[in-house]
């Protein structure tokens, strides 16, 4: 994860020049604990830089929208503090996003810095000869720089995860799959069967869970969304609604959203859309990551859902990022 976590960083084109160094000239290594909720960036920033160009580029990066949720919600909740106000309230925050300009300087970069002072912290200083550079530098690295941070939030998830899991949903994956997964705390098993897992996770308005299926691989034509759609459907039918006969199932309103990627060498498929429950009424998000299984020929699935449906508190995207981070727990017995 350390490993994933550094070559996202390098992707930044970072440079840790004197000035950025000068910037943290009074900032001692210290083991306090790092402040703030998950998915919150505290941004150092001028109040000319904040008002003009930059500040509209660094909202456009880390605010925008959540994408496939029920409600708006930013990618992160953004506070804003003058270099003034940046004090011992706020430098031990576990994001950290720091503007520097200095004339002097040929060109913007940015530089990475973490456990500066408090543990788990990323600190990142954007620095550049003026606001205009900034934001320009903002704009060509957006997503980089949005990455960095939700990697950083990500690893602390999965590393909590790990240390502090639930044993007895981890077993159950384990004995049915053959798969070792870091499962939080707070899970209860509500479904075991040979091809299929349900977990459960209740707050006191909101419900989170996942369920882990898996079927005969029968060639490149499973990993089609047609095919990955069809088999979602067909095991989210065994998770019970409120009412009798009442089942989940797939969303036609809104067509899921479809793509592959690798992690850490392994082909997986991301679906992202919503649920419904098929004879009543409840929805929500949900996201599942799809793979083969080569050594035992088979498809595995790890789907995950979010019930939220408190308008006051709006936090579907935490819920739904935490589902997220259970892929990056799972570990695949190695080829003999």
């Amino acid at each position: 994860m350390k490993r994933s976590l550094l070559r996202m960083l390098a992707l930044v084109a970072l440079a840790a020049s004197a000035a950025g160094c000068d910037a943290f000239g009074s900032l001692t290594h210290s083991a306090q604990n790092a402040q703030g909720k998950p998915y919150e960036l505290i941004v150092v920033c001028g109040q000319e830089g904040w008002t003009g160009p930059l500040g509209d580029s660094l909202r456009s990066v880390f605010t925008a929208p959540v994408p496939y949720l029920n409600q708006t919600e930013p990618r992160f909740d953004v506070q804003r503090v003058t270099p003034r106000g940046f004090t011992r309230l706020v430098v031990n925050h576990r994001n950290i996003l720091k503007t520097l300009v200095d004339p002097e300087l040929a060109e913007a970069a940015a530089a990475v810095q973490r456990d500066l002072t408090a543990r788990p912290q990323l600190v990142v200083t954007l620095q550049g000869p003026s606001n205009a550079a900034l934001a320009a530098y903002v704009g060509a690295h957006a997503d980089e720089l949005l990455q960095v941070f939700e990697s950083a939030e990500r690893d602390r998830a999965v590393e909590f995860n790990r240390s502090f899991g639930d044993a007895k949903v981890a077993a159950a994956i384990e004995q049915r799959f053959g798969v070792k997964m870091a499962v939080p705390q707070g899970y209860l098993l509500a479904a075991n069967e040979p091809d299929f897992i349900w977990a459960r996770f209740e707050y006191p308005t909101a419900s989170q869970g996942f369920f882990i299926y898996s079927y005969p691989y029968e060639g490149p034509q499973s990993l089609s969304a047609e095919a990955l759609l069809a088999a979602r459907n067909r095991f989210a039918a065994r998770i019970p609604g409120p009412s009798d006969g009442s089942y989940m199932t797939t969303s036609t309103v809104f067509e899921p959203d479809y793509r592959m990627f690798r992690l850490e060498g392994r082909l997986w498929c991301e679906m992202r859309g919503f649920w419904d429950v098929e004879g009543d009424f409840m929805g929500g998000p949900y996201v599942s990551f799809t793979t083969v299984d080569t050594e035992r020929n088979r498809v595995f699935t790890l789907d995950g859902y979010v019930y939220a449906p408190d308008l006051q508190k709006p936090r579907k995207r935490n819920y739904v990022r935490g589902i997220e981070h259970l892929l990056y727990g799972i570990g695949f017995p190695a080829a003999e």
